[in-house]
């Protein structure tokens, strides 16, 4: 079962424009409520180590938690809802402190308060 801040690699098929795509670390912003209703659609945040001081993105610090080979950086620009069977491995989970930061530039993103 999938939990809120899970970083999963998933294929997100072949990218269009600027777009992440192919097999890819993500992190899942879907709540657990819905997780823990069996979600079969998730909704997912790109991770890039392609670190950039943009305002819609959140560092993430490589730890043993949450499984990152290297610092990377949440591209909450790029949020997408994908289906649970694009989920090939779970790597590890970056915490409730930064998952709260991602959902903070999200609400920003979508105008939601």
């Amino acid at each position: 079962m999938l939990t809120s801040g899970d970083v999963v690699a998933i294929d997100l098929g072949v990218p269009a424009g600027r777009e992440a795509g192919f097999l890819h670390p993500v992190v899942v912003v879907t709540a657990q409520e819905i997780l823990d209703e069996s979600a079969n659609v998730i909704h997912v945040v790109p991770l890039t180590s392609a670190l950039r001081s943009f305002g819609s993105e959140v560092r993430l610090t490589a730890d043993a938690q949450n499984g990152l080979d290297a610092d990377s950086s949440a591209q909450c620009q790029h949020i997408r809802s994908v289906s649970t069977e694009r989920v090939e491995t779970v790597k590890g989970n970056i915490g409730s402190a930064a998952l709260s930061e991602i959902r903070q530039v999200l609400g920003l993103i979508l105008d939601i308060d």
